[in-house]
């Protein structure tokens, strides 16, 4: 139990269902082209390479004997095939995965249990994430409920927000949220960078005075920068995320100072501790918490609990996932203690076509139903697609 456990409550059922007996485990990497190339301050990419965990098992035998059916569950790996955004790549998850996180999971222990035999493990979010994500998912196939039944949680619709990545030029942006505003979204976030800041920001709010909108950085800026992101606070956006260094949070509460805009920390959010440490130095007055990137389900709500209770909203934040990861992130969402539109967009804005069915669409409203079609995540990926778009496929047990 760490220091904080009490102040945030009793556990998420899902924690204390147990790993169970798994036959088979594979490691899959597919590529999936993008519509349009994706465009951050520290790269660009025009395909999603993702990691997949493919857990097999047995359901529980009926009453009358015999083997029960055969279950499978996904789990998506966050990381890039660089370490241009974080220092987790596909294959150093791989690596972590194989050799050092399921080697500790056990049969009768709890998920729970399992996540905190992990801790062992120095850092690897995204490797610890893929896995937990897997047997949450395996758990709640078990039990022929959805993921956020598992977690906890009643079906509820949850807003939509798209990224917009970096653009050619002010009109371009205006064009991207422009599409964003008539297909509905509640939300707009543009990345910006140093030359690419000020003066499109202003384009945008100036054709939509009245539109959520907010920056994400990316760690691109310093603090000698501050009084340039201080002209940002004309524009009345919603958050700054990220604006300085990926490691940072003390910096960041001396820019919060300096600062209308409220600043939003996304990337220094490793664990609860970062979260408590930042909201404790008012580093931010709002927290992304990127699931995939954090641990898992499980440490992403112990999060959002705590920056509830300390009167903070949060929200989830995307990473490009196909729609094994992005089902994943909206069963998260129906959480409560999630306040804020997040990083939640339409399939068709990312991929041509994805690996699962249904796609992620826009209901009325904007609105984003949960993915039902089945326990679990509640989307399976396809076979001729998932082998069309597999590019490695490895089996660990």
């Amino acid at each position: 139990m760490r220091y904080m456990d009490e102040e945030l409550g009793a556990a998420a059922p899902g924690e204390l269902e147990k790993a169970g007996e798994i036959e088979h485990v594979d490691l899959v990497t597919v590529r999936l082209p993008f519509v349009h190339p994706f465009s951050i301050s520290a790269a660009t990419w025009d395909c999603k390479e993702a990691l997949l965990l493919r857990l097999e098992a047995r359901a529980a035998p009926s009453g009358r004997g015999g083997r029960g059916p055969t279950l499978v569950a996904w789990g998506e790996c966050v990381a890039d095939p660089d370490p241009f955004y974080a220092y987790e790549t596909t294959a150093t998850t791989a690596h972590i995965i194989a050799d050092f996180l399921l080697p500790l999971v056990e049969a009768d222990l709890t998920i729970g249990g399992i996540m905190e035999r992990f801790r062992h493990v120095r850092g690897h979010g995204m490797a610890k994430a893929t896995v937990e994500n897997a047997l949450l998912d395996l758990a709640a196939k078990r039990r022929g409920a959805a993921l956020h039944e598992l977690l906890g949680y009643g079906a509820r619709p949850v807003p939509s927000g798209v990224s917009l990545g970096l653009q050619e030029s002010p009109a371009a942006l205006v064009e991207k949220a422009r599409e964003a505003v008539e297909a509905g979204y509640h939300r707009v976030k543009m990345k910006v960078k140093k030359g690419k800041d000020v003066e499109y920001v202003r384009a945008v709010r100036e054709a939509f005075p009245d539109l959520a909108l907010m920056v994400d950085a990316n760690g691109d800026y310093s603090l000698d920068d501050a009084e340039h992101l201080a002209e940002l606070d004309a524009f009345g956006l919603t958050m700054i995320e990220q604006p300085l260094s990926y490691s940072d949070i003390y910096q960041h509460s001396l820019l919060q100072r300096r600062l209308k805009t409220a600043l939003c920390l996304d990337e220094s959010i490793l664990g609860l501790d970062d979260a408590a440490a930042a909201i404790a130095l008012g580093a931010c007055r709002v927290i992304n918490i990127k699931q995939g990137r954090v641990g898992g389900l499980l440490e992403s709500r112990r999060i959002a609990r705590y920056a509830a209770l300390k009167g903070l909203p949060s929200w989830s934040g995307g990473m490009d996932e196909t729609g094994i990861g992005r089902a994943v992130n909206i069963h998260l969402q129906t959480d409560p203690d999630f306040s804020i539109p997040g990083d939640t967009a339409e399939t068709a804005r990312y991929f041509h076509e994805d690996l699962v069915e249904p796609p992620v669409t826009l209901g009325p409203g904007g609105w984003i139903s949960v993915p039902a079609a089945g326990p679990g995540i509640g989307v399976e990926p396809l076979p001729e697609r998932l082998d069309r778009l597999t590019i490695a496929r490895r089996r660990l047990k």
